[in-house]
């Protein structure tokens, strides 16, 4: 991620980073190199704080780092009005489908059945499928990589700061611990296990919604782009221009709007 932010162009100290909590969160600490200024927050409250941020500072390169049980549980009603406001920040989800840091509870993305340390009997719910909430939800690029492909999944996370709006890169990080999916998502097909990742072609459409929606249909877990609208105004941009069009007014102007 400090390579990625490097290679935006601006000065380290130009970049922020907000987490909220759970093992996502440690990566404010982690990180290697020159440190961009970083907001270690509350569970699930790490888009408010972006949006503090960069309506603050709106020159500011704001990087949103949680994961699922953060992110999109006691967190996922903050998905909403920051889609429909565009908020120009880049979300990097990581998603090992289990509450890691509290030792192995069901997310909103472990399976239904699934047995963990709060659902001793099997998860009741069925699973969240990220992906289609984001799409629905309206937000304008939606990116999905893999942790154990570094690289692409590095572009994607650049890609996602260079878009001029709100950007999420959902990303499979199995959690070794409690989740162990990586033979799940990379196959192993000496043993007769598909992978479920595959790519996105690259005729893929990502500006189609309706594509983006399609290729969703296919199951499994997509990499790459899906979806990427270039065309909305972030709301920085549409915070200035109301500046611009604002006409300041004297107090003595204020007060001639009433009659006494």
């Amino acid at each position: 991620m400090i390579d990625r932010l490097e290679e935006v162009g601006m000065p380290m100290e130009n970049n922020v980073v907000v987490a909220g909590i759970g093992c996502s969160g440690n990566l404010v600490h982690l990180l290697e190199g020159p440190q961009p200024y970083g907001i270690h927050g509350i569970h699930g409250r790490s888009l408010p704080i972006a949006l503090g941020v960069k309506m603050a500072q709106p020159t500011l390169n704001v990087v949103v780092v949680a994961g699922d049980g953060d992110f999109l549980s006691i967190g996922g009603e903050h998905i909403g009005p920051q889609a429909a406001r565009n908020l120009n920040i880049c979300a990097v989800i990581m998603d090992n489908g289990v509450y890691g840091l509290t030792k192995g509870q069901s997310s909103p993305t472990s399976l239904e059945g699934a047995i963990t340390s709060s659902t001793p009997y099997g998860k009741l719910e069925t699973k969240t499928n990220p992906l289609e909430l984001y799409l629905t939800l309206g937000v304008s690029f939606i990116a999905s990589g893999f942790s154990g492909q570094p690289r692409p999944l590095a572009q994607l996370i650049k890609q996602g700061m260079e878009h001029s709006g709100f950007s999420i890169v959902h990303v499979q990080s199995p959690c070794t611990t409690y989740n162990d999916t990586f033979i799940e998502l990379k196959g192993d097909l000496k043993n007769g296990i598909q992978p479920a990742l595959w790519d996105i072609p690259e005729e893929h459409d990502t500006s189609d919604r309706a594509a983006a929606h399609d290729l969703l249909q296919q199951g499994g877990v997509p990499v790459g782009v899906l979806y990427n609208d270039t065309e909305r105004v972030s709301l920085d941009q549409n915070v200035m221009n109301t500046w611009e069009k604002a006409q300041p007014k004297s107090v003595e102007q204020l007060l001639g709007a009433f009659e006494f």
